[in-house]
């Protein structure tokens, strides 16, 4: 379990599971061969064999009292007939997370967006139901977002986390509709970055003096910082998205902010800096 403070405010990752995928899966143009001519800065998030490090992970931040959830995985039980890897799973998830923080101790959750691999630990199953697995907590998504999505009548990989992982919550009257630029806490606001899906947002962190951002979808992995244009093959906007990661990397380079990626797996935190005129992130 691997933890940073930021001032006040302490950010802790808990890990689902930590895949290794070829890259063109995140997108098209990461070709073994394009990957491995990154050289040694991209070393922490990829194989020998030029392909992806991902990490499936929650970020859990501590901020004036305050435990929020940031993203909660893929989650047991989960039918998932498109996603093999991530089809009806059993992981120790739940238990590891027990270890530290008690479920009834969390008084957010924060869904950066509602595709599957962010919702999955919302809910757990009990005597047949999917129940909010954080009684206590209110759960934080954007309108927009669930609009989208709780209208949506396409593949059931996206459809059925809708209606296992967020209705539940929805219909237990735990789910606040939010706006992109809603505060948490005094330290803890959410940032709108659209174009994976509607409502993406991310989340900021301020404390003290020191920054730091958790950038849920909007970048998958850190390739993408040095090739922002590179499009994720699930964004939902493609041409939005790529204008969302430039100024993204332009905001946040060279800038003393942290940098968390919601799926970057090894070091996890690090910063965006120019070297040579390209991009980088350095863990």
């Amino acid at each position: 379990m691997q933890s940073w403070k930021i001032g006040d405010v302490k950010v802790t990752r808990l890990q689902e599971q930590e895949p290794v995928w070829p890259g063109t899966m995140i997108t098209s143009n990461a070709t073994p061969d394009n990957v491995k001519r990154e050289g040694e800065w991209l070393a922490p998030f990829t194989d020998e064999n030029g392909r992806f490090r991902l990490s499936i992970h929650s970020l859990l931040i501590e901020s004036e009292g305050h435990r929020i959830v940031v993203d909660t995985c893929v989650g047991n039980n989960k039918i998932r007939p498109g996603f093999k890897d991530w089809n009806n799973l059993q992981l120790p998830f739940l238990q590891d997370f027990e270890k530290s923080f008690a479920r009834d101790s969390v008084d957010m959750v924060v869904c950066t967006h509602l595709h599957l691999d962010h919702v999955g630990w919302n809910t757990v199953l009990e005597n047949g139901r999917w129940v909010p697995t954080f009684p206590k907590a209110r759960y934080m998504m954007t309108k927009l977002e669930w609009e989208h999505w709780s209208k949506f009548d396409g593949s059931p990989d996206f459809k059925n986390p809708i209606e296992d992982s967020v209705r539940p919550v929805i219909d237990a009257k735990l789910a606040e509709l939010v706006e992109p630029n809603h505060r948490l806490t005094g330290e803890v606001w959410l940032e709108s970055t659209p174009g994976h899906t509607p409502g993406h947002v991310s989340v900021r962190i301020s404390s003290r003096g020191e920054n730091a951002v958790i950038t849920g979808d909007m970048i998958h992995h850190p390739i993408q910082i040095a090739h922002p244009d590179w499009v994720c093959d699930f964004d939902y906007n493609p041409a939005m998205a790529v204008e969302t990661r430039k100024g993204f990397v332009e905001r946040y380079c060279d800038k003393p902010v942290q940098v968390f990626g919601t799926h970057f797996a090894g070091p996890t935190g690090g910063h965006i800096a120019r070297r040579s005129g390209a991009f980088r992130f350095e863990a």
